[in-house]
């Protein structure tokens, strides 16, 4: 790996940076969009069922907001149980607003990612080019010149493609689960909201 690193030359140290954060950003999503952590199951039957026996209390709000996105939606609509289903609504889509940003958090900079890593790569070729045409001197081409500009040029392109598909892989994967949980949530609290105000059974 080091002799490769060595024959793409200086160009590739932006393509391994990038490469670096696009793991680091990887695996921390895959960390924090578990559907367990962000939409935990049977959490809306469990609250509907604490509600019938206690009614919303100041512990049950703690324990949502501070427990998953999810309970941060519910707990947003049951802080305003006394007014009507519209308003308990807003208040939902707002609190779905904020965690939506927190579940987006970094899969901009992955994109731009997936995005950039092929430029790096392509001025590594670039680089690469500029290597072969110095190689031609009057007395003919300095084969070591010229084997040292492809090795940059190749090398450099490769790399590029290769952080480049899997970062843009993710950016689409997390971009739909993301959507996908957003929508999750949202029916979720709507089917609070309808039982709270009899219109749904629970």
């Amino acid at each position: 790996m080091l002799a490769i690193i060595e024959a793409a030359g200086w160009p590739i140290w932006p393509l391994l940076l990038t490469s670096v954060i696009a793991l680091a950003i990887i695996g921390e999503r895959l960390w924090s969009l578990r559907e367990g952590i962000v939409v935990p199951r049977n959490l809306l039957a469990q609250v509907v069922h604490e509600y019938h026996q206690k009614g919303v209390t100041a512990q049950m709000l703690g324990r949502l907001s501070n427990g998953s996105p999810l309970g941060q939606v519910l707990a947003a609509g049951l802080k305003n149980i006394k007014s009507s289903p519209a308003i308990m609504k807003e208040a939902v889509e707002e609190a779905g607003r904020s965690v939506a940003i927190e579940l987006e958090r970094f899969l901009t900079s992955l994109g731009t990612i997936a995005a950039i890593a092929p430029l790096l790569g392509l001025f590594g070729t670039v680089i690469g080019m500029i290597e072969i045409f110095c190689s031609q001197t009057p007395q003919g081409s300095n084969p070591l010149v010229l084997a040292n500009g492809i090795s940059i040029a190749l090398y450099n392109t490769a790399f590029g493609l290769v952080i480049a598909v899997p970062a843009m892989i993710f950016y689409r994967h997390f971009r739909a689960k993301v959507d996908e949980m957003l929508v999750e949530m949202e029916m979720q609290a709507i089917k609070l909201i309808e039982i709270i105000h009899g219109e749904r059974q629970g």
